[in-house]
């Protein structure tokens, strides 16, 4: 397929996603502190349920609740035997169900009273038998926590690699780190960020020898001199697609090289931010076999959105008092687009929503 023109007709947005959809990676075996950010490819079940047996809370002193009831600084009461004290986490001794803080005891009598179980958690409490995590989930700090003090070493989960390539003339590289951030949210991880002239022999061999589950081209994917990223897929592979009906992005594409998926995003901020929302990120998740989510975030609108029928638009979001306030979407100026922290993709046959709108948004 050769690079399209200016007058071409767009691809839908929801075709381009359905069509930029690989297989996931291979599964891996990984230690668990190794696996955080990663996405599970298979149910992580407990052996059993934890805790154990009943445990303390607090530091203090085990006790079993019947033998301290109605003590009192008034009202002491002889304990039967000396108590054994536990560290809080510490399995309690047999024959007792609840823990005593230090100021409870003086001496050999119980000055405080307290109910079973007090001070304690009771054996299956912490978390049942059972699945502790989904197969598509995305691993985070909290799980790893909660599979090693399952005692689970190793977990089998998908990280797509990805290589990015920037395009132009030699400059600071100001927008590769966003797209990585962005994508290692749904479980990817960018393992190389490659610098490409804009020339299409050029691009087509960083393609053919990038190293990486997908590769994403930064930049040249417009209708002027230098761009040269369609060129460069189309020697490289083929080039599927080349301009998308997404508002930024029109000019971003896809296709594929080497049996890998390659998308061509735009250099401008807004237009790259945009298609890395809405290409990038569900190729990412793909890759990962992450689990379909919506929207992270529900709010109102603080005042009308309006959009273009006819292109799915990515219009970019700040939070404010119990809402969220539209800043713009296509050639958004730099300094409104670095106040934004969220966006909203509005479908093709919606002209936009009305104030107090209550919207599904993505978090940036």
């Amino acid at each position: 397929m050769t690079p399209r023109t200016a007058s071409a007709t767009l691809m839908p947005l929801a075709d381009a996603v359905a069509r930029l959809a690989p297989p996931p990676v291979p599964a891996r075996r990984l230690p668990v502190a190794e696996a955080v950010g990663a996405v599970a490819a298979s149910d992580c079940l407990a052996p059993h349920a934890l805790p154990r047996g009943r445990t303390a809370l607090r530091d203090g002193y085990a006790v079993l609740a019947a033998d301290v009831v109605g003590a009192s600084p008034y009202a002491p009461v002889p304990l039967p035997s000396a108590p054994d004290w536990v560290e809080a986490g510490a399995a309690l001794p047999p024959g007792t169900d609840t823990v005593l803080p230090p100021e409870a005891l003086d001496g050999d009598e119980a000055v405080a009273d307290a109910p079973a179980g007090e001070g304690t958690r009771a054996a299956g409490a912490e978390a049942p038998a059972g699945r502790l995590l989904a197969a598509g989930e995305r691993i985070s700090p909290l799980h790893a926590a909660g599979l090693a003090l399952a005692g689970i070493t190793a977990v089998e989960a998908r990280r797509p690699s990805l290589t990015l390539l920037v395009t132009g003339e030699p400059a600071p590289d100001a927008l590769s780190p966003l797209v990585a951030a962005l994508l290692a949210r749904e479980g990817a991880r960018v393992t190389a960020t490659v610098s490409v002239p804009d020339d299409p022999a050029a691009i087509a061999a960083a393609i053919t020898n990038a190293e990486a589950d997908a590769v994403l081209v930064l930049g040249g994917t417009g209708f002027g001199r230098r761009d040269r990223s369609a060129e460069g897929l189309a020697r490289a592979g083929s080039l599927a697609a080349h301009g998308i009906a997404l508002r930024p992005g029109e000019t971003a594409g896809f296709g594929e090289a080497g049996g890998r998926p390659v998308l061509l995003l735009p250099g401008r901020p807004d237009a790259m931010l945009a298609a890395t929302l809405a290409l990038g990120r569900p190729l990412a998740a793909a890759l990962a076999g992450r689990r379909a989510e919506s929207a992270d975030v529900r709010a109102p609108l603080r005042r009308k959105l309006s959009s273009v029928i006819g292109l799915a638009e990515m219009v970019f979001l700040q939070r404010q008092d119990e809402g969220v306030m539209p800043l713009g979407g296509a050639e958004i100026p730099l300094h409104r687009l670095l106040r934004a922290d969220g966006a909203v993709l509005v479908p093709p046959d919606v002209e936009g929503y009305a104030g107090g709108t209550m919207i599904e948004f993505l978090p940036l």
